[in-house]
């Protein structure tokens, strides 16, 4: 399996619920690296796994819809804990619907599938991986 992965960063506020949250379930800020990771079996006809510079600006993209938010206020969000694991899941499916609507390029048809990783420090993280 031949993969690429592209980065950006994304800062947030929101609050959760439930006593496990602890002094989170106030509203707090949260700066995320976010890691984006293509994979494919086989390489396409220019030797790639997918364009690096479209796979950067869609990830770009999506990070534009929640970048600076509180997503406490956004109503895709209505009633949901927004933890790393859940940002990173919603992050996936987004790329994956631009993958799907054609904005990664034709190639990009032949992906097997997308892993994103929220790192919240240099000590903690998560990841969603689902297949396309």
């Amino acid at each position: 399996m031949f993969s690429i992965t592209v980065r950006d960063h994304l800062m947030v506020a929101h609050s959760f619920r439930g006593a496990v949250f602890g002094p989170a379930q106030r509203l707090h800020g949260a700066t995320f690296i976010v890691d984006a990771t293509f994979r494919r079996a086989q390489l396409d006809d220019d030797n790639i796994v997918v364009d690096i510079g479209l796979a950067t600006q869609e990830l770009g993209a999506v990070i534009g819809e929640l970048n600076y938010r509180n997503l406490d206020d956004e109503p895709d969000f209505a009633g949901i804990n927004t933890s790393t694991e859940a940002l990173a899941k919603v992050i996936a499916d987004r790329l994956a619907d631009r993958i799907e609507a054609g904005n990664f390029g034709a190639g990009a048809r032949e992906l097997a599938g997308i892993s994103v990783t929220l790192h919240e420090s240099h000590i903690a993280w998560a990841t969603y991986e689902r297949t396309l």
